[in-house]
């Protein structure tokens, strides 16, 4: 008798946890979605912007890198 309880009670526990997780998983009514949005817009540009400051600080630095490379080798065959 108690095997059944318990089997019901991990299921409907199981349930209750899955419709919670559905429930935060879904976008909310009340909350503007940032597409759209001024603020959305501008977001994304500074995303954009600190995005291509990355890749100029990375391609710096695989330059620079390149170029020590480069400098070490003329010296090594001098």
């Amino acid at each position: 008798m108690r095997s059944p309880v318990g089997l019901i009670g991990l299921v409907l526990a199981l349930l209750i946890v899955a419709l919670l997780a559905k429930k935060a998983l879904l976008p909310q009514a009340g909350t503007p979605s940032a597409t759209g949005t001024s603020q959305g817009t501008t977001a994304t540009a500074e995303v954009r912007a600190r995005s291509a400051e990355v890749q100029r600080q990375v391609q710096k630095g695989l330059d620079d890198a390149a170029e020590a490379a480069r400098r070490q080798r003329e010296a090594a065959d001098q």
